[in-house]
């Protein structure tokens, strides 16, 4: 089994990668974009059967180590592999 976990800085976080984008992209003459937020993806491939006990895992998973829950919130995805 395959997941994909999202990970993006809380709306209340500033984001200076994604401003830095939006801002390149406006100078592009995509003038339509108002905002840009940038984040991460982290695919793993698990050893699991059930996807409950992957989900349960995988959300362990980054609540100790992959995300910093003070400025980051997550997505969790499953996906066949």
């Amino acid at each position: 089994m395959k997941a994909r976990v999202h990970i993006f800085f809380k709306e209340s976080v500033l984001d200076p990668q994604g401003s830095t984008v939006a801002s390149s992209l406006q100078r592009l003459g995509f003038s339509k974009v108002k905002e840009v937020r940038m984040g991460k993806v982290i695919d793993l491939i698990l050893d699991h059967q059930l996807p409950e006990e992957a989900r349960k895992d995988v959300a362990k998973m980054c609540e100790k180590l992959l995300v910093n829950p003070v400025i980051e919130s997550y997505r969790v995805e499953l996906l066949e592999k």
